[in-house]
């Protein structure tokens, strides 16, 4: 018996103003994303939250610490966080980071009580980069290429 796949139509998003929209993922393990600087437009942030633990780090992609960490999340840790729970919902962004009681942004950042943790930001800009390729992508029906999986039956 032979099945076929047959993916549905879906209404192309619109484009975003990605110096507005930053990067943000549910990654294994953390919320992690990339978040434009607010003084200089060239600057961006990579900034993250472990699960469980809430351990955070903000860094510019050249790995320097950002001069807001000073015990507790920085104002682009926040940012990261309201766009995340914009995007995923809060529901879905507390679960992920193991805060059940959360249910908005604002009860996700008071509840993170994590230290410090800082850890190379190249993973995450590595992919952002490769996120904002397909984004600025002029938008089609027809599927990329490398992103069509390949079923064999």
């Amino acid at each position: 018996m032979t099945r076929s796949l047959i993916a549905r139509r879906r209404e192309l998003p619109k484009k975003r103003n990605l110096k507005k929209v930053p990067f943000v993922e549910l990654a294994p393990g953390r919320l992690q994303g990339v978040v434009s600087s607010g003084s200089d437009a060239k600057r961006v942030y990579v900034s993250f939250v472990d699960a469980g633990s809430t351990d955070f780090y903000c860094s510019t992609n050249n790995n320097r610490p950002c001069g807001g960490l000073r015990g507790a999340p920085c104002k682009h840790i926040q940012a990261m966080i309201d766009n995340a729970v914009a995007q995923y919902g809060g529901a879905r962004v507390a679960k992920h980071l193991g805060m059940e009681e959360a249910t908005d942004a604002r009860a996700i950042r008071s509840a993170i009580r994590g230290t410090q943790n800082k850890q190379p930001a190249s993973e995450v800009f590595s992919r952002f980069l490769a996120y904002l390729r397909y984004v600025e992508l002029d938008g089609t029906r027809e599927p990329l290429p490398e992103l069509t999986w390949f079923v064999t039956g």
